[in-house]
């Protein structure tokens, strides 16, 4: 059975959401900055662009696996939902890695480079998935499922996220707050605000985060924040697109030949000599002037 890919079905949605979003914007005076915009636009042409030349070999790939399948699953409703729920809890295995491992982050990095938070920041996607070896993450679910219904879920995972990249919406219904990934959610995810970073991985359903520990919800006393911890300060579309695998090519050639791999598979913000900060370091002082803060606040109050 053919399947449609709902990234392209979803092209019209996306450029008349876009369209009404930057006009109620500008009517509230809020931006948005059409430059950053544009280069959001173009980032998700040219992944657009790059999937189309690597789609097929990634299907290849799922067809060979899925000949291994001991089971045939049809294409059917409830395989559908069997599906989408765990190509789900892949992304967030791949989501929370391309976090936590540099080699991954080089691709993923491009997403967050904005220091806007609009729909056209759901747009600025990576050109180098592909390289990175993103799709490593859904390859078991092959073993289950047709590569078509595969890819039908993860474009629908994909079209999904597009609408809680936004600031004009606030906080939805608790239940589906507690359930789904939502704007607040995904707002968090995108600071970079001690207490936000690295949390929130989620694609659709929210629980994986509440499950596995990485769940923080979004707070009126501390307002997002949005980009990466080193600003990107560019836009031009090919520096967004490449300028963390430069820096990979950097280090790799100033570091001592022992630290090296450690460039490619430690966290994000990892040196061999400790001279930067990664999330966790930037959290944990956070964490201590806090806890300073509150025992000089009780030291006054008692005094």
């Amino acid at each position: 059975m053919t399947l449609p890919d709902p990234v392209i079905l979803a092209i019209p949605f996306f450029l008349a959401t876009l369209a009404l979003e930057t006009w109620w914007l500008r009517r509230a005076g809020r931006g948005p900055d059409l430059r950053d915009s544009a280069t959001s636009v173009g980032l998700g042409l040219g992944s657009l662009a790059a999937g189309a030349l690597t789609a097929g070999l990634v299907f290849a790939l799922g067809q060979w696996l899925h000949g291994f399948a001991p089971v045939a699953v049809p294409i059917a409703w409830w395989s559908f939902l069997l599906c989408f729920v765990l190509d789900d809890l892949a992304y967030y295995a791949f989501h929370r890695s391309a976090h936590r491992v540099r080699w991954f982050w080089a691709s993923h990095v491009v997403h967050h480079s904005s220091e806007a938070y609009n729909l056209s920041t759901a747009l600025r996607q990576t050109w180098t998935g592909f390289v990175s070896l993103n799709f490593l993450f859904r390859l078991p679910l092959f073993l289950i499922f047709p590569p078509e219904l595969m890819l039908f879920c993860a474009g629908v995972n994909l079209v999904y996220q597009y609408w809680i990249h936004t600031e004009t919406i606030g906080r939805m219904p608790g239940w589906f707050e507690a359930v789904m990934n939502t704007p607040s959610h995904h707002r968090v995810h995108h600071a970079v605000n001690p207490r936000y970073l690295d949390r929130n991985y989620a694609g659709v359903f929210i629980v994986w985060d509440r499950l596995f520990g990485t769940f923080e919800p979004e707070r009126a006393d501390d307002r997002p924040r949005y980009g990466i911890v080193t600003p990107l300060r560019s836009r031009n579309i090919l520096w967004a697109a490449l300028h963390e695998w430069v820096g990979i090519a950097r280090d790799l050639r100033a570091a001592p030949g022992g630290s090296r791999l450690g460039y490619l598979w430690r966290e994000p913000g990892w040196s061999h000599d400790g001279s930067r900060e990664t999330s966790d370091s930037i959290r944990a002082t956070w964490h201590k002037r806090a806890a300073d803060e509150e025992t000089r606040n009780d030291d006054i109050q008692a005094a």
